[in-house]
């Protein structure tokens, strides 16, 4: 019996993609706009817990729609990495590597979450706090997530600026989708390192890097995946070049 190989068209790869993205937008906004932000107080640890405690199940919720924003992130990661090793492997790879670097980080970070639920059962060994250690122990681990999630967010920055640049270059999407991830991807690494080194002026620019400009790059990526997918074309060109360089000059 002959061996046959089928292969998928790039389009089906790019509508998963689309879909991929559009889940992870979804369910990211869901955890930290729709549910944290209404849950936490910032700087009150004693209202913080009180809101925790009393919506115990929709803190839930918030974790679970993160941990299905990870998962479709190596779903998304795989897709651009079938996409774009067309157009340079090693870079593709790198990229691909950085993403999953980032989704280990956040998944591992969703255990600070975790802990104000922990710090709220009646565990025999929690009498050793009083409720105000509790509390504040509580609203640390909360702190905590989010100095997780912006070091997480540093190897998805790098992803970013690689998957701008293969997309600018490759010319089977749209270039200005390549300047716009390129971009979003800057504003998370500046975000991210803000966070370290300049707390107040990281809550600045926070409304801005990762507001308008880092959702229109993502947001426009997304819909252009789900609506128009790739040009197939121009990406069976690549896969039928010979040659691939680790910088190309194929502009």
């Amino acid at each position: 019996m002959a061996n046959r190989t089928t292969e998928i068209s790039p389009q089906v790869y790019a509508r998963i993609g689309g879909l991929a993205y559009l889940i992870i937008i979804v369910a990211g906004a869901m955890g930290e706009i729709f549910i944290r932000s209404k849950l936490i107080v910032a700087d009150n640890a004693v209202a913080t817990t009180q809101n925790i405690t009393a919506s115990p199940l929709l803190w839930r919720i918030g974790i679970f729609g993160d941990l299905v924003m990870h998962v479709f992130d190596l779903v998304l990661g795989v897709v651009y990495y079938t996409l774009f090793k067309q157009v340079n492997r090693s870079l593709a790879l790198l990229s691909l590597l950085f993403g999953m670097i980032q989704t280990a980080v956040l998944v591992a970070n969703k255990l600070n979450l975790m802990m104000p639920l922990f710090l709220q059962s009646d565990a025999h060994y929690l009498k050793a706090f009083d409720p105000q250690q509790l509390q504040a122990l509580s609203y640390l681990s909360i702190q905590t997530h989010e100095y997780g999630f912006g070091f997480g967010l540093i190897f998805f920055g790098f992803a970013c600026l690689i998957d701008g640049y293969l997309i600018f270059i490759s010319k089977f999407l749209p270039r200005v989708l390549g300047i716009l991830i390129f971009l979003a991807g800057i504003c998370y690494l500046t975000n991210s390192f803000l966070l370290i080194f300049s707390l107040k002026l990281e809550g600045a620019l926070f409304p801005v890097l990762l507001g308008p400009l880092a959702f229109l790059g993502e947001f426009s990526m997304c819909l252009w995946l789900l609506v128009k997918g790739v040009n197939v074309k121009k990406w069976e060109a690549w896969a039928k070049s010979p040659l691939q360089f680790t910088f190309s000059t194929k502009l």
